[in-house]
C-alpha cells in the first residue's frame, strides 16, 4: 500500500507526526510511506525510520512571490515530483489550506482516497479547506496530544487500532569520528547537557539568570553545557550564557560551556543525540529530544504540556510548569528524576 503523509511545518508539528508513520509500518502489510515536508525540514523527516521518500517543497517562500518566474519553475518541478507516484491513500495530518492543496496536487491510484482532518482539536490551527479537498474527513476528539491526534487519525483512516507504544523512530546518523574527538577535546570528556533556552515566542522563554544558575549546578555535577541557536538572537544569548557560564574565552565560551556552530537540522539532530541530555523551553528542539529518548527536562511557562510535552509513558521526560516560570528547584528536581531513569 503506496501512502502519502503530509505535514509541511513547523519543527514540533513535524516531529509530532513521526509516530503515525511507525504506526503505519507496523500495522500496515507492505505499507510504503512517503512524505511532503518543506524543504528546511526534510533532512529531519530523512532520519525518521521507514519514510521510503521525501518530498521537498518551499511554499513558505513560494508564497512571498507567488507570480514570479523562479516559484513558477520550481513549483511545477515539485508537481512533477508529486505526481510521480499514484497513492492509495493521501492523509492530510496538518489540516490547512496549503497542506490542502498539497494533498489535492498529489495523484491517487484508482481506488485511491484522500483523507483529512473533519474538526480542528484544542491549540491547533485548523482551515476549512482540507475537509473540502478530503474524500473522508475523520472527526477527532479536540482535547488530544500533537501526537496522539496525528496517530488517531491515520489509523482510522486506514483501518488499525492505535498500537500501544509510542515510537517515533527519529534516527540520529554517526557523527565522523574528527567531529566526535573535536567535540571530546572541546568538552574535556565531560558528558554534555544541551541547553534549549531559545523558542519562536518570547512569552515561552525561561530567565537566562536560570539558565545560569542551572549551568553552574550542571557544570559542578561534572558536566558541559552545549548551546545551539538557530538565529542571531539566540546565538547572542547563547554567548551570554557561556560568558556568564566561565571567564568568557572565545565568542564567550568557558571550558564547560560551548556555544554551538549554527548548523542545518540534520546535523543538529545527530549532534543532540550524543548528548547526555536535554532541557528546554518548548521548542521544536526540545520535542526532538524526546523523539531521540534523551533524557530531558521540558520547561512551561503556560499549562500546555498535555497538548504538546513529553508523552507520560516516556519516564526519561519530564514537563515542568509554573508562572510566571518554573523554578530552578522544580527544574533540577524534574532533571534528577529523569538521569536516574536513564
Amino acid at each position: 500500500m503506496k501512502i502519502l503523509i503530509v505535514k509541511l511545518s513547523s519543527l514540533g508539528d513535524v516531529v509530532h507526526a513521526m509516530p503515525a508513520v511507525q504506526d503505519m509500518l507496523a500495522s500496515v502489510p507492505g505499507a510504503r510511506v512517503d512524505w511532503v515536508v518543506e524543504g528546511s525540514f526534510a533532512a529531519l523527516v530523512r532520519r525518521c525510520q521507514g519514510v521510503h521518500r521525501v518530498i521537498e517543497c518551499d511554499i513558505r517562500r513560494w508564497r512571498k512571490s507567488p507570480l514570479s518566474a523562479q516559484t513558477r519553475s520550481e513549483w511545477r518541478a515539485f508537481r512533477q515530483a508529486l505526481r510521480e507516484q499514484a497513492y492509495d491513500a493521501v492523509i492530510d495530518v496538518q489540516g490547512l489550506t496549503k497542506s490542502a492543496l498539497v494533498a489535492r496536487t498529489a495523484r491517487l491510484a484508482a481506488a485511491g482516497k484522500r483523507f483529512a482532518l473533519a474538526n480542528q482539536t484544542e491549540g491547533s490551527s485548523y482551515e476549512a479547506p482540507t475537509r473540502w479537498v478530503a474524500d473522508v474527513a475523520i472527526h477527532i476528539e479536540p482535547h488530544v496530544h500533537a501526537v496522539e491526534r496525528s496517530r488517531e487519525l491515520c489509523a482510522r483512516a486506514l483501518g488499525y487500532a492505535v498500537p500501544p507504544a509510542v515510537t517515533f523512530g527519529l534516527q540520529a546518523q554517526a557523527a565522523p569520528q574528527a567531529t566526535a574527538q573535536a567535540t571530546a577535546q572541546a568538552t574535556q570528556g565531560r558528558p554534555c547537557v544541551a541547553f534549549v533556552h531559545g523558542t519562536s515566542r518570547d512569552d515561552k522563554l525561561w530567565p537566562e539568570a536560570l539558565w545560569v544558575k542551572l549551568g553552574q549546578r550542571l557544570m559542578g555535577e561534572g558536566f558541559s553545557i552545549g548551546l545551539p541557536h538557530g538565529s542571531d538572537a539566540e546565538l547572542a544569548r547563547s554567548e551570554r550564557i557561556a560568558s556568564a557560564l566561565g571567564q568568557g574565552g572565545p565568542q564567550g565560551e568557558s571550558e564547560g560551556a560551548r556555544v554551538w556552530p549554527r548548523m542545518d537540522l540534520g546535523a543538529l539532530t545527530d549532534r543532540l543525540a550524543a548528548c547526555a541530555g536535554v532541557i528546554g523551553v518548548d521548542s521544536g528542539l526540545s520535542h526532538i529530544a524526546v523523539a531521540l529518548d534523551l533524557p530531558h527536562v521540558q520547561i512551561y511557562n503556560f499549562d500546555t504540556a498535555w497538548r504538546t510535552g513529553p508523552p507520560a509513558s516516556h519516564a526519561k521526560q519530564r514537563s515542568v510548569f509554573a508562572q510566571p516560570a518554573p523554578s530552578i528547584d522544580a527544574v533540577w528536581q524534574a532533571w534528577t528524576q529523569v538521569r536516574a531513569a536513564r
